[in-house]
């Protein structure tokens, strides 16, 4: 029984993690057990130290978030959905994911660094410009928006799906169902 994957990818402060928990609650209506990985989280389960200037390097980045679709792509071969919320926005990766992984649907939350830096849940924005950061995904450390997700939410082309964190998840969760096995 094949899995998914549902990888969400967008910039620091984006709504990765709050899409993806509102999407768990949506999948568990319909799937027994998806499961939940998020890009913070994970750094901490793997050790990779947030005080660590050289574990936010792009290679860094890059090794961390191909442990991460190794990660799901042994999930979702076991037959669960996977939904993983996670900037990893590396050409290599997306690659590396459509040819590795079974049932993949990638989603990017196309959000301008006006609003990121407005928001700015975890202070990254200010403390880059404070210089007390460095390897900030699109500030200092390029990253690359992927050029053919299955579902792009962006925020100034689609203001009403943004009301909130429901209205994005049914947005996604009726592509999932135009566009995959979910």
């Amino acid at each position: 029984m094949a899995g998914q994957v549902i990888w969400i990818t967008g910039l620091s402060g984006a709504g990765k993690t709050t899409l993806a928990k509102k999407l768990i609650q949506r999948l568990q209506k319909c799937e027994s057990q998806p499961i939940l990985l998020d890009g913070d989280i994970l750094r901490n389960l793997l050790h990779v130290s947030e005080n660590d200037r050289d574990s936010h390097s792009r290679k860094a980045r890059i090794n961390l978030a191909l442990k991460y679709a190794q990660m799901c792509r042994l999930l979702s071969d076991q037959g669960f959905v996977v939904v993983i919320a996670t900037i990893s926005m590396f050409d290599e990766l997306y690659a590396w994911n459509r040819e590795n992984i079974t049932n993949y649907f990638e989603v990017y939350l196309k959000v301008p660094l006006y609003e990121l830096r407005r928001r700015d849940p975890k202070s990254i924005y200010q403390r880059y410009e404070n210089g007390e950061l460095i390897n900030v995904a699109g500030l200092d450390l390029s990253v690359e928006p992927p050029q053919t997700p299955h579902l792009t939410l962006d925020f100034e082309t689609q203001p009403t799906i943004w009301q909130s964190s429901t209205d994005l998840a049914d947005h996604l969760m009726v592509a999932l169902n135009k566009l995959s096995p979910v």
